[in-house]
């Protein structure tokens, strides 16, 4: 049983009228004759009752209507709903992300891609870029945001916005009353950082910052998100180096203050190649529309 032999079936049960009904389907006669005749031939009984007058449904032409309107209606649901996920406009949407995006971007994307696609699902997991990369390439996260690791096997990457790096302290740190801080400033400073085998980008980056000075960072304390960092910062348990948008959780005990030279950390888009999920590119859409213009340290 074909499904044009349905839909000509319904247009006609509908206008009871060869002519008419044939205009609908874009069709002619003959061949709509021919549709009818094949689909009573298929069911083993009349559907139409026709005469040199009128066209009207037989008593089982009346129940097979209610029930072939079902069946195309269920279809064209399913057709709709196939095409809105081959567009992007309905789905899921896996997303990883550093800690410190939520300070920049990952709050006015996320809003711009909720009103643009409201029917796609966002799963949101706050990962380190080492977790991202290994949950883009098993296929677990759609789209990461990760620190300071470029293209690897199993995913892409790009740089969404280079990121100012600043120095954090308690407010009452000898420090905190320079406009702004040296390296060199640095160096015998107890430091709370990531952990490097999580964050390895980062780390490297922020090691790569005392190599010229011929020493390394005093670390004596790891924490994985900078809201942990800043919290250990609170404590005077050390400072850190963290990306300008923590500004934006500063409290009033903890000073922020640009570096000297004005060095950056790189906020990257990841995601797998291998990915077919078309919702993934309107969501990094979002997220450069939603790009902030400053982020500059905010007193």
């Amino acid at each position: 049983m074909e499904i044009r032999h349905l839909r000509s079936f319904q247009v006609l049960a509908e206008e009871l009228h060869f002519g008419r009904a044939a205009a609908r389907l874009h069709i002619s006669q003959p061949p709509l004759t021919a549709h009818i005749k094949e689909l009573e031939r298929e069911v083993g009984t009349a559907l139409f009752h026709r005469s040199t007058r009128r066209v009207s449904l037989t008593d089982a032409g009346e129940i097979f209507a209610v029930r072939v309107g079902d069946i195309l209606g269920s279809l064209d649901e399913a057709v709709a709903e196939v095409r809105a996920y081959a567009s992007g406009k309905r789905g899921r949407v896996r997303v990883g992300f550093v800690s410190s995006a939520s300070g920049t971007v990952l709050g006015p994307g996320l809003r711009m891609f909720r009103d643009r696609r409201p029917e796609v699902q966002l799963d949101l997991s706050p990962l380190t870029t080492r977790e991202q990369i290994d949950a883009l390439s098993q296929g677990d996260l759609d789209v990461g945001l990760i620190r300071s690791a470029g293209s690897g096997p199993g995913y892409t990457a790009e740089v969404l916005v280079e990121e100012p790096l600043v120095a954090v302290m308690p407010a009452t740190h000898r420090l905190a009353g320079k406009a702004e801080v040296e390296i060199a400033d640095l160096l015998e400073e107890k430091l709370i950082l990531f952990p490097a085998h999580l964050m390895p980008g980062y780390v490297a980056q922020i090691w790569s910052l005392f190599t010229p000075h011929g020493a390394e960072p005093r670390v004596v304390q790891e924490a994985i998100h900078h809201e942990t960092v800043l919290g250990f910062v609170s404590a005077d348990v050390g400072i850190s180096i963290l990306p300008a948008s923590v500004s934006r959780f500063r409290t009033d005990d903890i000073a922020i203050r640009p570096i000297s030279g004005s060095p950056t950390t790189p906020l990257m888009v990841a995601r797998n190649p291998e990915s077919r999920n078309p919702a993934v590119g309107a969501f990094i859409d979002c997220l450069y529309a939603a790009l902030p213009g400053d982020l500059g340290v905010t007193e």
